[in-house]
């Protein structure tokens, strides 16, 4: 559930499809929807041979905003934290209902969820660090993520990493948080305003990494900090991130920065237990052999994702 949801077009694009830009008249075929958001819907378009993603919606204003946002986070972070941005226009349609739409790159990848279940949750920790990297880059950007979320975010590959689908949400720091989903809002679960600060986006973080093992979420009861803190020691894969994470539950971090710096602290203090495990148990030594590279593979990927662009 949004603050705000609309009819964003009186009718479906459905494949085949053209849409036509007004004013650079460029064609996108249109292939299939991929999602539909507060602000408008995206769709999966061909343009000269090459995939991208189309969004539209007939909320002009909104749309220049995360356009903006895009153009924003390409000038200050080099493309780092949001999808390509390839054009912007305006389609008329044969009965004169004029959309705006703007076209980015086509982010493919898999659930995180998915991922982490395929590989291992030797990775949320190498996820929480990029992610709170990003998201401090963001914030000194003078924007939070707002609407931080699993399904706005999938995990590339070559290396493994966490991109950002969906910028919608994104909000000027001190203003109100224009889109939020319910389940990653401290607001619903009465824990917080909903006022765009870095410790918004932190507490739907904590929220990301338990939807990973409740992908059915869970009501809040009647006393919503114990429901999240008991959440959090049932699952034994974030145990040693726990008093961190309810840290950013109660909202104690002033950034993201000093919630990675505890992470990255928890994370080389794992790899040197199992080290020292490593020592210990010589019968067991293919196991824990694979789970201190894994720790390593992990961190090394974070680290590279941190060079390549």
């Amino acid at each position: 559930m949004m603050n705000k949801t609309s009819k964003t077009l009186d009718f479906e694009l459905r494949p085949g499809m053209k849409v036509t830009g007004k004013w650079h008249k460029k064609t996108y075929l249109i292939k299939r929807k991929l999602g539909n958001g507060a602000i408008g819907s995206v769709y999966l378009c061909e343009v000269n041979g090459k995939q991208a993603a189309l969004k539209i919606s007939d909320k002009s204003s909104s749309m220049t905003m995360e356009v903006n946002v895009l153009k924003s986070l390409e000038k200050a972070q080099g493309n780092r934290l949001g999808p390509y941005l390839l054009d912007v226009d305006d389609w008329v349609t044969a009965q004169g209902s004029k959309y705006s739409f703007y076209v980015m790159e086509y982010v493919r990848g898999v659930p995180m969820a998915e991922f982490i279940k395929s590989y291992g949750s030797e990775w949320i920790g190498a996820f929480m660090l990029q992610l709170l990297e990003d998201l401090e880059r963001l914030h000194q950007s003078g924007w939070v993520f707002g609407d931080l979320k699993t399904e706005n975010l999938l995990v590339a590959s070559s290396p493994p990493k966490v991109r950002w689908i969906d910028v919608g949400g994104t909000t000027q720091i001190g203003r109100a948080i224009k889109e939020y989903t319910e389940f990653y809002d401290r607001g619903y679960w009465e824990l917080g305003s909903r006022r765009a600060e870095p410790s918004y986006d932190l507490f739907a973080f904590v929220m990301v990494f338990l939807s990973v093992y409740y992908p059915k979420r869970f009501p809040k009861g009647s006393n919503p900090q114990a429901t999240i803190f008991k959440k959090i020691n049932d699952v034994k894969e974030l145990k040693v991130y726990s008093s961190s994470l309810k840290k950013a539950i109660l909202g104690k971090y002033r950034s993201s920065a000093e919630m990675k710096q505890e992470i990255t602290t928890i994370l080389f203090h794992v790899q040197k237990r199992s080290r020292a495990k490593q020592q210990k148990t010589t019968d067991k030594l293919p196991f824990v052999v694979e789970s201190v590279g894994i720790i390593i593979i992990a961190i090394g990927y974070y680290l590279s994702s941190m060079i390549i662009p």
